[in-house]
C-alpha cells in the first residue's frame, strides 16, 4: 500500500452491513444465504453475542467432502473457531497483519461495546485499493489504454 493509505483505519473500509446465520440453521440454510448474497462467509450468531463463522470452505470440506446431508447438518457443527476480530479504530495495516498472519481472509470489527460493528474482507481491502490508490489507477489505466499510436 502506498504511503496515503498507510494511515488508514479499518473503519473507513469496512463493510457495516452484516448479516448472520443462527447457529442451529442447517448448512445447506448457510450455502442458500451465502449464494443469495454472494459472500463466502457469515458470522455465526447475533451482533451481541458471536459464536462463530461459517466458510464456504467449512461446508466444503466437512459437509460435502464427507458426504454427509447439508439439511441435518447445523452450522453450529461445521462453524470456524475462534473468531479473529479487530476495532474500528485499528490501523489497516494491523488487520492485514492478523488476517496473514491466521491464513484467514475475514475479520469481525467489535465496537467498543463488544458488539459487532462490521466485517472486514481481503476483498474490501482489495476494492478499496484499486478505488482510491493513485499508483493503482495509473497502472491500471495505462494497462486498459495500451500504448499510444503511433503518429
Amino acid at each position: 500500500m502506498t504511503d496515503r493509505s498507510e494511515g488508514l483505519r479499518v473503519a473507513d473500509v469496512m463493510s457495516r452491513d452484516v448479516e448472520f446465520i443462527d447457529a442451529l440453521a442447517s448448512a445447506q440454510d448457510a450455502a442458500v444465504l451465502m449464494g443469495e448474497i454472494e459472500v463466502g462467509a457469515l458470522p455465526v450468531g447475533t451482533p451481541e453475542r458471536l459464536e462463530g463463522v461459517v466458510t464456504d470452505r467449512d461446508l466444503l470440506y466437512r459437509v460435502v467432502a464427507r458426504g454427509r446431508d447439508p439439511g441435518a447438518v447445523r452450522v453450529q457443527e461445521v462453524a470456524s473457531r475462534p473468531v479473529l476480530t479487530c476495532r474500528p479504530e485499528d490501523s489497516l495495516r494491523a488487520a492485514m497483519d492478523t488476517m496473514a498472519g491466521n491464513y484467514v481472509r475475514r475479520l469481525a470489527v467489535l465496537g467498543a461495546d463488544g458488539r459487532v460493528a462490521g466485517w472486514l474482507t481481503l476483498a474490501d481491502v482489495a476494492r478499496h485499493i484499486l478505488v482510491e490508490d493513485d499508483a493503482v489507477q495509473t497502472t491500471l489505466k495505462s494497462l486498459t489504454e495500451g500504448p499510444d499510436p503511433a503518429p
